[in-house]
């Protein structure tokens, strides 16, 4: 007997639609874009990017809304570049949706990021009151910690400001050996031809080291100018430890990279990076962000204060219990946690076991050694890790794309803010 024949669906992509659907329809009620939508168009405040726009010629810009709300749900689904998010508008139906089937180009996205960078950045505040309202904030307890990320740099193109005096000298030496070969090569020929013979433009090689010995002076000079600025300000009072006083010069062990000149070599889990050091606060109910921010020290000892000060800003209130790995730790951190009345559980591995040790550190060895395995610390791992994984792994935020600790700072606010964004959602829904 033979096989009889299956019926198929009816299949024809010129078919068109008798009555055409709205853009939302395109995509299901449930889906996380209505949400990111909802709460953008909303709840939050987007006066600040709405009032720049004051000039009334010129084609239209693309609402500031719409723009905004892209660029979030990208940050949602791991979508960061400006091209990438273009290509998105064009050819997947959340996005369509979002957009009202509009097409903003590569070039619209990434200029409406970079101007309206700090009312971006003012966008993590207004999410996480959204968080706290939702009954996700409690802050009993907050994890502190800090995560290496790449710059948008090579670390081949870094320079030690030792390195920079050697290379100078060399390729100064280099560039004016050949104008005296010139000059004695001109006044030959002047005597062979007349002194009205013209000379050729320099060979591509001269010019080329000429850039080279341009941009190490530039970087030389900025070097320079940092340390000078560092000795004329005097010490931090918010920084603890025992570095030598500033003598405005550089070190000779001092970097600068040609292309992120604000980003620095770090220690990460994957080997040495050039990169930054975005840190983040945790609220353990919620794994919600309630602090972040980035900062080009490749340590975290200095990072405890501003985290601390952004929570109260951030919330009006402080967390009552905090937990910090080993690289927080120090006399000035843990009397910041007592005269804000915080219960500290930070790590004191790196600190010595000599007697010397400060009080402060001793009596949190001795807190931390008493709780045993029961220890509030404990908390830290499953309260804080899981979070950068979710932002690294899960949503492959890997590498910044702008360049300059200010715009890297906007980036990863952005990123923390869809991080919340996200957690909000899955309560909600």
């Amino acid at each position: 007997m033979g096989n009889m024949a299956k019926t198929f669906r009816e299949w024809n992509p010129e078919q068109n639609v008798m009555f055409p659907s709205s853009a939302l329809d395109l995509v299901p009620r449930d889906h996380i874009a209505h949400f990111v939508r909802d709460v953008v168009s909303e709840q939050l405040d987007l006066s600040e990017i709405e009032d720049s726009y004051s000039e009334e010629r010129g084609y239209p810009p693309y609402h500031p809304v719409m723009m905004t709300t892209v660029l979030l749900y990208a940050n949602c689904v791991g979508i960061y570049s400006s091209r990438r998010i273009a290509r998105a508008c064009q050819e997947r139906v959340d996005f369509m949706m979002l957009t009202g089937m509009q097409r903003p180009d590569f070039r619209t996205i990434s200029l409406f990021r970079l101007r309206h960078l700090k009312a971006v950045k003012g966008l993590f505040g207004q999410v996480l009151k959204l968080c706290r309202k939702a009954g996700m904030v409690k802050l009993g307890h907050v994890a502190l910690d800090g995560t290496k990320i790449r710059a948008n740099a090579s670390k081949s193109k870094s320079m030690t400001y030792g390195h920079m005096k050697k290379t100078e000298a060399d390729l100064r030496a280099e560039v004016d050996r050949w104008f005296e070969e010139a000059e004695r090569t001109d006044r030959e020929e002047d005597e062979l031809y007349g002194a009205d013979q013209r000379g050729d433009e320099l060979p591509d090689w001269v010019a080329d080291k000429q850039k080279r010995l341009e941009k190490i002076r530039q970087a030389k000079a900025e070097l320079e100018a940092e340390a000078k600025a560092e000795a004329e300000q005097g010490p931090d009072p918010n920084k603890t430890g025992h570095k030598a006083k500033p003598t405005g010069t550089p070190t000779d062990k001092a970097q600068r990279n040609f292309t992120d000149a604000e980003s620095r070599i770090m220690r990460s889990s994957e080997g040495f990076i050039q990169g930054y050091n975005a840190q983040a606060a945790v609220d353990a109910h919620g794994q919600v962000i309630v602090a972040e921010t980035v900062t080009n020290a490749g340590n975290d000892v200095h990072q405890m204060i501003g985290l601390l000060q952004q929570i109260r800003g951030n919330l009006g209130r402080q967390a009552k219990e905090v937990s910090a790995d080993s690289g927080y730790c120090s006399a000035l951190n843990l009397k910041a946690l007592l005269q804000r009345r915080i219960r500290g559980y930070i790590a004191t591995d790196r600190q010595k076991q000599h007697r010397n040790v400060s009080p402060m550190v001793h009596r949190m060895r001795q807190r931390l050694r008493k709780g045993a395995w029961r220890s509030r610390y404990r908390l830290r791992k499953q309260v804080v890790e899981p979070v950068f994984g979710q932002i690294k792994f899960g949503r492959s935020f890997r590498q910044f794309l702008l360049r300059g600790q200010n715009k890297v700072a906007a980036e990863w606010s952005l990123v923390c803010t869809a991080h919340n964004l996200l957690k909000l959602a899955a309560v909600a829904g």
